[in-house]
């Protein structure tokens, strides 16, 4: 199977032009099926972005949430418009609602949106204020040590989600692609080829779910685990065991493209920049 990985397309600020140029990829390619690891568009503009997706492309479409998913709405709303999107059409599933699925023989994909959890740098002396604070719902009223409060619980909830998929994965499958939206540690949050310092570090990595990765590669050592993200706009992979390897995709407003390119054979999956 050959999967085309997106991240951070942003489809609200792609023209027609930019779009036929994506679709057209993607036909060029002669993918199998795509991967979306979040921030496909904005609030209600995310389903009819999904939809018209699943439309162009026939294969399946695996997908997570990204922050600006949730813009101009609230968490739940958009994860039940996603839900609900997906019993409608055939070719669409959300991971983080879903159990592990088989792409392979030995091969399992699990997914989980995740959250920046201020559980990893500095949140009190930080002076990052995210437009998510302004633009998602849960966050607008909240004073500055309720939203560390609520990004904490945030994480907590995708890495408990998470966990369970990862153990089930592993009773079927040898190799486990996790796709996320924001990064599990702080070596894999790239920015212009370095990683996050502490100041940034509490928006843009996902503690909670780094600790869970770690602590499922430790306890299935003869496993695999693959973790695919985005969230920096920026490249990078970081190799934390010699069991879990962090790929993290960039990306450019207005200019959807292929991020990589999965090849899923019986036992392995292999990728390589797009």
């Amino acid at each position: 199977m050959r999967v085309a990985w997106i991240t951070d397309p942003h489809l609200n600020h792609a023209d027609l032009k930019a779009w036929e140029h994506f679709v057209a990829s993607l036909r060029q390619e002669s993918v199998d099926a795509m991967l979306i690891t979040g921030d496909i568009s904005e609030g209600p503009d995310v389903a009819f972005q999904l939809d018209r997706l699943a439309s162009a492309f026939i294969g399946p479409i695996y997908f997570v949430l990204g922050n600006h998913d949730f813009y101009q709405s609230s968490v739940q709303a958009a994860r039940r418009m996603a839900v609900d999107l997906c019993r409608k059409r055939a070719n669409l599933t959300y991971l983080t609602d879903s159990f592990p699925v088989k792409m392979a023989p030995q091969v399992a994909i699990v997914g989980e949106d995740g959250w920046g959890d201020a559980t990893v740098g500095d949140f009190e002396r930080s002076p990052v204020v995210l437009a998510d604070f302004q633009f998602i719902a849960d966050f607008q009223s909240l004073m500055p040590d309720e939203r560390k409060r609520k990004l904490q619980r945030f994480g907590q909830e995708a890495a408990d989600r998470l966990q369970p998929k990862l153990v089930a994965a592993f009773k079927q499958s040898k190799v486990v692609a996790v796709a996320t939206h924001v990064p599990p540690f702080r070596e894999a949050c790239w920015y212009q080829g370095r990683t996050t310092d502490d100041l940034w570090a509490p928006f843009f990595v996902c503690g909670q779910i780094g600790k869970v990765l770690e602590d499922s590669a430790a306890a299935f050592p003869n496993h695999e685990i693959v973790v695919f993200c985005g969230h920096t706009h920026h490249r990078g992979v970081a190799r934390l065991r010699d069991n879990l390897t962090v790929v993290t995709g960039d990306a450019m407003y207005g200019k959807p493209q292929i991020t990589g390119l999965l090849e899923i054979s019986s036992s392995s999956c292999r990728w390589t920049w797009g």
